[in-house]
């Protein structure tokens, strides 16, 4: 099942919010959330901005793997599932990436239900990570992806990052409501 919320839609941060519940279902565990990027160009920072921010959310009770300061990248990937999997074994990971996709898509934040891909808009043939995915369609698709990603404009994927991340530290609330989970 896939749920999509547009950044500029004042309802978004609920609906992700409220996607991420349906999606993840019955859950006692804290959430894992791995936040995929780099902040070497700006498109591509949504995840470890989105990361950043619930770093420094006193009120998320979780765990976050990918910052502004330690990124997970393309890199990494084939070797965090094995990590994720023994770290954390039962709690559900919620991967969140940058994406690239039609101009109508643009601005659009999706929650599914599935794993993602990471690095498949850059054609790039990695590892599936995560139990749910949030992608941020940051640019439009194009044969010049990497370079889509350097002229994306910063407020838009800043924008995105603050909705997914008042989104995710929401629900790590409803969910961990009943256990003493620290950030970190």
């Amino acid at each position: 099942m896939d749920y999509a919320f547009h950044f500029y839609n004042s309802m978004a941060e609920t609906g992700i919010m409220m996607a991420l519940e349906r999606c993840l279902g019955e859950t006692q565990a804290p959430p894992v959330v791995l936040c995929i990027g780099s902040d070497l160009a700006v498109g591509d920072s949504l995840g470890p901005i989105a990361g950043t921010m619930l770093k420094r959310n006193p009120e998320f009770r979780g765990f976050v793997y990918g910052t502004l300061n330690a990124p997970v990248t393309a890199k990494e990937v084939k070797y965090i599932n094995n990590f994720l999997r023994k770290t954390h074994p039962f709690s559900k990971i919620i991967a969140v990436d940058a994406a690239v996709g039609e101009d109508s898509d643009v601005g659009l934040i999706k929650v599914s239900d599935c794993a993602l891909r990471p690095g498949s808009g850059a054609n790039k043939r990695l590892g599936k990570v995560g139990d749910v995915s949030v992608l941020g369609i940051v640019a439009r698709k194009s044969s010049f992806s990497y370079s889509v990603l350097n002229l994306t404009r910063l407020n838009v994927v800043y924008t995105m990052a603050q909705a997914i991340s008042d989104a995710v530290s929401t629900l790590s609330l409803r969910t961990c409501d009943s256990h003493k989970v620290v950030n970190k």
